[in-house]
Order: C-alpha cells, then sequence, then structure tokens
C-alpha cells in the first residue's frame, strides 16, 4: 500500500521522510493510517 508520510521515521533500517511517499505493507501501512502518522496515497492505474 503507498502511504503519504505525515512525520519522519525509521522503518526496518530506512529513514522515511515527512511529506515523501512511500510502498509499505498493507497491515504496517493500516496502522499508521490509524495512528495518524501517515495517509493513505491513492495510486492511479496509468502508473502501473
Amino acid at each position: 500500500m503507498k502511504v503519504k508520510m505525515n512525520v519522519q521515521t525509521a522503518y526496518h533500517g530506512d529513514l522515511l521522510r515527512a511529506g515523501k511517499e512511500y510502498e509499505i505493507d498493507e497491515e504496517t501501512a493500516k496502522r499508521w493510517i490509524a495512528s495518524r502518522l501517515a495517509e493513505r496515497v491513492q495510486e492511479n492505474s496509468e502508473d502501473e
């Protein structure tokens, strides 16, 4: 699932910066969205 980070955090040894978009596994992404750490990004099928 693609998310846009609201905060900066470290995840699996990588630094994820606020305001940038990342591909994260769905379970983790749902927790982050519920905790307001990130927002879900609507993925366009044109880009895939």
